[in-house]
């Protein structure tokens, strides 16, 4: 667990490139050299960062995909996922929907239902529901992310908070046996701990291509999940972890012909 705000600020600026020199993360907080270097060896020491004469590399840090790009991969797997979690949502919920490529589809699946309350932080969740006067969307305010059109930092949270909903539907970067659940940005992760303190339960929906990549940042615990839904079963230590968690497995389309 991150000690610090420091230390959660650092982060979040190397997982924008994968490395920094000292001088400008020092620059860019507002904090001394010095206290960079502190912050540095208190990072590594966890096992986040490697330092480096002069500057600081992000472990295991790969550059994230932009939305349009991550919409466009496995399209019909997604679909099936969110046809499968449209399905489990009934007419008059409310919940959450994160900014995930996935959740997106499932927006898409989700809008011939009536009475629905949602609130996002996504515009291309937002989107899918525009036109139709038979929901309600509620759209997080803040600073909106350029890659994929999702709204972060302190307002989008404290918006958030005002809410209690029925289900939070998340996606994931990867799915490991050993960390579970993981995503590639710190201010994605604390929103997606926020609503997921904010729902009655929370559900992830991603395809089988997550299982056993690996991202930097843990959502949460794999037991603050009720649900899995996805395309194809998991590798044996992936559902081991599942069933230990506590999280029920779906299989998108499974009683399809």
């Amino acid at each position: 667990m991150l000690a610090s705000h420091r230390e959660r600020a650092l982060l979040e600026l190397l997982r924008q490139t994968g490395s920094g020199r000292v001088q400008d993360l020092s620059r860019r907080l507002d904090v001394t050299e010095e206290t960079v270097r502190r912050t540095i060896r208190k990072l590594e020491n966890q096992g986040l960062v490697t330092k480096v004469h002069g500057g600081v590399y992000l472990k295991g840090w790969v550059a994230e995909a932009s939305f349009a790009q991550r919409f466009g991969e496995n399209p019909v797997a997604k679909q099936t996922i969110a046809r499968q979690l449209a399905a489990m949502i009934g007419d008059g919920a409310s919940l959450f929907l994160d900014v995930g490529s996935t959740t997106a589809y499932v927006a898409q699946a989700l809008r011939g239902h009536r009475n629905l309350f949602v609130v996002t932080n996504s515009l291309a969740v937002a989107q899918a529901f525009s036109g139709s006067s038979e929901n309600r969307v509620f759209m997080a305010g803040g600073e909106l992310r350029s890659h994929d059109g999702g709204a972060f930092g302190p307002e989008a949270l404290a918006f958030v908070r005002q809410f209690r909903v029925d289900l939070a539907v998340l996606s994931a970067a990867a799915v490991n046996a050993e960390a579970g659940f993981m995503l590639h940005d710190m201010r994605e992760a604390e929103f997606s701990r926020e609503i997921i303190r904010c729902a009655k339960t929370a559900i992830i929906a991603a395809d089988a291509t997550k299982f056993g990549r690996s991202a930097p940042i843990r959502i949460a615990d794999p037991s603050d999940f009720g649900k899995l839904v996805t395309d194809r079963p998991p590798p044996p230590e992936i559902g081991q972890m599942l069933a230990v968690a506590g999280v029920e497995m779906v299989l998108a389309g499974a009683g399809d012909d």
